[in-house]
């Protein structure tokens, strides 16, 4: 028998308006939308959001899970499904989790872990462990000798929707100002100026050797493997160039102006942290993702490293004029990034996509997470 669920009384955001109306859902999908009175009885929101579930490309937050202190590793299936309590509980529904291959800072191989990771990932959403749905996202550090290596066993893992290429190379990107890079790796690591300076020779020597042959067999590996490209920190016209010539999709924390409204006008898909929303700029004192989105130049944003950011930085940006309103805050966590990453059954509140749905209260100014339904099956 088929199941009809009905939300009723919902502040409903769609991907271009806002009203007070109701959903109906069958069999996991929407077939109806409409303003005003409900045709049948159902959940009353009493004024709550109805907003799709939330669609995260990039977070790093199932390492903090896995490797909860330095030399600790914990139980691979737990960490994935403590992961997913908080995504879930964030109001994310469909979640790429980051897991990195090549190390930026030793020699240290992160490969057979990142792996085994991968295999818990597969092995919870198989047994219906998960209550997001999880995908791997590959973070591949070419300024690594042995990250090619590292890579390729994934790239026959049906869960490897997305590739970023990435350079933390000091000195360049992310990380122009050194003194950031090592500000940020010794607050990581409780290394002496004397060893991260020993670091920053060691890491441009490798840079210098690997960075360009790694670079370009990882793109040519994703190409010949349908897999979705990601550039990484791009600062200059020369970093956008390069990417599009790779047939980049997603621009990630573009680092400058300039570099974001390049990204944009060529179509890559500009990708900014939510907690550089949230916090009021980049922890690495490069480009505020607020003046990305006031330049127009912002079309998905991501959790990064703080699942509940996500939500909060769609509300807190839906005040700015090129963002569109609510709606347009809300496409940035979910219909831009589920186009980006070619889910295209997901991400808005329309007839005949899937029933991904999270019913969110904002009355405080805070948006609160209510309920999540994946599916049409309550989750949260």
């Amino acid at each position: 028998m088929s199941e009809t669920l009905v939300f009723s009384n919902a502040e409903i955001v769609t991907a271009e308006h806002q009203f007070r109306g109701f959903v109906v859902v069958q069999d996991g999908r929407i077939v109806e939308i409409g303003e005003g009175r409900a045709p049948e009885a159902g959940v009353d929101f009493g004024g709550d959001f109805l907003l799709p579930g939330l669609v995260e490309l990039h977070t790093d937050h199932l390492e903090v899970h896995f490797m909860p202190r330095p030399k600790v590793e914990w139980p691979a299936i737990s960490a994935v499904l403590a992961h997913d309590a908080q995504v879930i509980g964030a109001g994310i529904t469909t979640v790429f989790d980051a897991l990195r291959v090549g190390n930026d800072y030793d020699d240290e191989k992160f490969g057979a872990r990142m792996k085994k990771l991968a295999e818990a990932i597969t092995t919870a959403k198989g047994a219906g462990l998960t209550r997001a749905e999880h995908f791997v996202h590959l973070r591949c550090e070419i300024s690594c000798a042995d990250v090619v290596e590292e890579m390729q066993p994934f790239l026959t893992d049906p869960q490897l929707k997305l590739v970023s290429v990435m350079d933390h190379t000091p000195g360049q990107r992310q990380f122009t100002d050194v003194s950031k890079w090592k500000s940020y790796y010794a607050g990581k690591r409780g290394a002496s100026e004397a060893e991260m300076n020993e670091r920053i020779i060691k890491r441009r020597a490798i840079h210098a050797q690997f960075a360009q042959a790694n670079r370009r067999a990882i793109v040519d590996l994703c190409q010949s493997h349908g897999v979705i490209l990601a550039s990484h920190d791009d600062a200059t016209l020369e970093h956008v160039e390069e990417a599009i010539a790779d047939g980049m999709h997603i621009a990630e924390f573009p680092t400058t102006v300039e570099a974001a409204a390049a990204s944009h006008q060529a179509g890559l898909k500009v990708l900014m942290g939510a907690p550089n929303v949230v916090r009021g700029g980049s922890h690495s004192g490069n480009v505020s993702a607020r003046a990305l989105a006031e330049n127009g130049v912002l079309d998905v944003l991501s959790s990064d490293y703080v699942p509940t950011s996500l939500l909060m930085g769609a509300f807190a940006l839906h005040d700015v004029e090129a963002i569109g309103g609510l709606p347009g805050a809300i496409r940035l966590v979910s219909k831009n990034p589920a186009d980006a990453a070619g889910l295209t059954d997901r991400g808005e509140i329309a007839v005949a996509k899937r029933a991904d749905l999270i019913r969110v209260d904002a009355a405080s100014g805070q948006p609160v997470l209510r309920a999540a339904w994946r599916e049409g099956h309550r989750v949260s």
